[in-house]
Protein backbone atom coordinates (compact mmCIF):
# COMPACT_ATOMS: atom_id res chain seq x y z
CA UNK A 1 0.00 0.00 0.00
CA UNK A 2 1.07 3.59 -0.53
CA UNK A 3 1.24 5.93 2.43
CA UNK A 4 -2.36 6.65 3.40
CA UNK A 5 -3.55 10.21 3.92
CA UNK A 6 -6.27 9.30 6.44
CA UNK A 7 -8.21 6.41 7.96
CA UNK A 8 -10.71 6.25 5.10
CA UNK A 9 -7.94 5.97 2.50
CA UNK A 10 -6.13 3.29 4.52
CA UNK A 11 -9.25 1.14 4.89
CA UNK A 12 -10.17 1.60 1.22
CA UNK A 13 -6.69 0.43 0.14
CA UNK A 14 -6.67 -2.62 2.47
CA UNK A 15 -7.52 -6.09 1.14
CA UNK A 16 -11.29 -6.42 0.87
CA UNK A 17 -11.53 -9.25 3.38
CA UNK A 18 -9.98 -7.02 6.06
CA UNK A 19 -12.03 -3.87 5.51
CA UNK A 20 -14.94 -4.86 7.80
CA UNK A 21 -12.50 -5.69 10.62
CA UNK A 22 -10.64 -2.41 10.20
CA UNK A 23 -13.89 -0.45 10.08
CA UNK A 24 -15.07 -2.20 13.26
CA UNK A 25 -11.81 -1.33 15.04
CA UNK A 26 -11.99 2.29 13.93
CA UNK A 27 -15.56 2.54 15.22
CA UNK A 28 -14.66 1.06 18.61
CA UNK A 29 -11.54 3.19 18.97
CA UNK A 30 -13.46 6.35 18.04
CA UNK A 31 -16.13 5.56 20.63
CA UNK A 32 -13.70 4.72 23.44
CA UNK A 33 -11.35 7.62 22.62
CA UNK A 34 -13.66 10.53 21.74
CA UNK A 35 -11.00 13.02 22.86
CA UNK A 36 -8.35 11.58 20.52
CA UNK A 37 -7.22 12.89 17.17
CA UNK A 38 -7.30 10.54 14.20
CA UNK A 39 -3.79 10.41 12.77
CA UNK A 40 -1.65 8.40 10.38
CA UNK A 41 1.74 7.50 11.87
CA UNK A 42 4.22 4.84 10.79
CA UNK A 43 1.97 4.27 7.75
CA UNK A 44 -0.88 3.12 10.03
CA UNK A 45 -4.09 4.83 11.09
CA UNK A 46 -4.13 5.62 14.76
CA UNK A 47 -5.49 7.71 17.59
CA UNK A 48 -3.37 10.26 19.43
CA UNK A 49 -3.94 12.07 22.72
CA UNK A 50 -1.59 14.87 23.68
CA UNK A 51 0.94 13.80 21.07
CA UNK A 52 1.05 10.16 22.24
CA UNK A 53 -0.21 7.43 19.90
CA UNK A 54 -2.61 5.51 22.15
CA UNK A 55 -3.89 2.98 19.61
CA UNK A 56 -3.39 2.13 15.96
CA UNK A 57 -4.34 -0.64 13.58
CA UNK A 58 -3.05 -2.19 10.39
CA UNK A 59 -3.74 -4.77 7.71
CA UNK A 60 -1.08 -7.08 6.33
CA UNK A 61 -1.20 -9.80 3.71
CA UNK A 62 -2.62 -12.49 6.01
CA UNK A 63 -3.73 -10.76 9.19
CA UNK A 64 -4.56 -7.51 10.92
CA UNK A 65 -3.04 -5.95 14.01
CA UNK A 66 -4.11 -3.71 16.86
CA UNK A 67 -1.22 -1.75 18.41
CA UNK A 68 -1.23 -0.21 21.87
CA UNK A 69 1.13 0.92 24.58
CA UNK A 70 3.04 -2.02 26.13
CA UNK A 71 1.35 -1.61 29.51
CA UNK A 72 -2.06 -2.33 27.99
CA UNK A 73 -0.92 -5.54 26.28
CA UNK A 74 0.82 -6.74 29.46
CA UNK A 75 -2.21 -5.96 31.63
CA UNK A 76 -4.51 -8.07 29.44
CA UNK A 77 -2.05 -10.80 28.38
CA UNK A 78 -4.12 -13.59 29.97
CA UNK A 79 -7.32 -12.47 28.23
CA UNK A 80 -5.50 -12.16 24.91
CA UNK A 81 -4.14 -15.68 25.23
CA UNK A 82 -7.51 -17.04 26.39
CA UNK A 83 -9.05 -15.58 23.22
CA UNK A 84 -6.62 -17.63 21.14
CA UNK A 85 -4.82 -14.56 19.84
CA UNK A 86 -1.11 -13.91 19.50
CA UNK A 87 0.53 -10.83 20.88
CA UNK A 88 3.84 -9.05 20.92
CA UNK A 89 4.96 -6.42 23.39
CA UNK A 90 2.79 -3.78 21.70
CA UNK A 91 0.37 -5.57 19.40
CA UNK A 92 -2.24 -8.24 18.93
CA UNK A 93 -2.70 -9.96 15.58
CA UNK A 94 -6.00 -11.37 14.38
CA UNK A 95 -7.92 -12.45 11.31
CA UNK A 96 -11.53 -11.80 10.27
CA UNK A 97 -12.34 -15.40 11.24
CA UNK A 98 -10.79 -14.93 14.70
CA UNK A 99 -11.26 -11.25 15.64
CA UNK A 100 -10.40 -9.61 18.93
CA UNK A 101 -13.63 -9.54 20.99
CA UNK A 102 -15.09 -6.04 21.08
CA UNK A 103 -15.14 -5.88 24.88
CA UNK A 104 -11.45 -6.84 24.99
CA UNK A 105 -10.63 -4.13 22.44
CA UNK A 106 -12.40 -1.61 24.67
CA UNK A 107 -10.48 -2.70 27.79
CA UNK A 108 -7.16 -2.69 25.92
CA UNK A 109 -7.75 0.80 24.55
CA UNK A 110 -8.79 2.18 27.95
CA UNK A 111 -5.65 0.69 29.49
CA UNK A 112 -3.51 2.20 26.74
CA UNK A 113 -5.14 5.62 27.28
CA UNK A 114 -4.51 5.35 31.04
CA UNK A 115 -0.87 4.37 30.46
CA UNK A 116 -0.40 7.39 28.19
CA UNK A 117 -1.83 9.68 30.86
CA UNK A 118 0.43 8.30 33.61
Amino acid sequence: MTTPVDHDAYIAAAPGTFRPSLTRLRTILSRVLPEADEIVAYDMPGFSIGGSVVASYAAFSRQCGLYLLPEAVAEHADEIAASGLRSTRTGITFTPSRPIPDDLVERLVRSSRDAAAA
